[in-house]
């Protein structure tokens, strides 16, 4: 009997204690390319724009004037990296834009 509640019990503590939890990569936002970016060109529409970027992911109501393309990756747990580009437009039409692009894109 003593030997199965230790058998039991060690099992139970074994389970509790299980090393390999599975972490999924979490991928959030628009993934935005250099590519893409060079396609842009001053004086654009916002639709134009759209066609080529997307939608953004977040516009700010009081200043209609910017939009924001952001991209967060994590991988299994691990550091959050995060990709911006502001896109800026004037009367309506693209003027310009701020990016800070990840080296790599690691979608999967």
């Amino acid at each position: 009997m003593q030997k199965l509640t230790a058998l039991v019990l060690t099992l139970l503590i074994a389970g509790c204690a299980f090393p390999g939890v599975y972490k999924i990569n979490v991928q959030q936002g628009n993934i935005v390319t250099d590519e893409e970016l060079t396609a842009l060109s001053e004086g654009m529409s916002r639709s134009q724009v759209h066609s080529v970027l997307g939608t953004p992911l977040m516009v700010n109501p009081v200043d209609l004037s910017r939009e924001y393309y952001v991209y967060t990756f994590q991988r299994s747990g691990g550091d959050i990296k995060e990709q911006r580009v502001i896109v800026y437009y004037y009367n309506e039409q693209f003027s310009h834009y701020e990016a800070q692009l990840l080296e790599e894109t690691p979608a999967y």
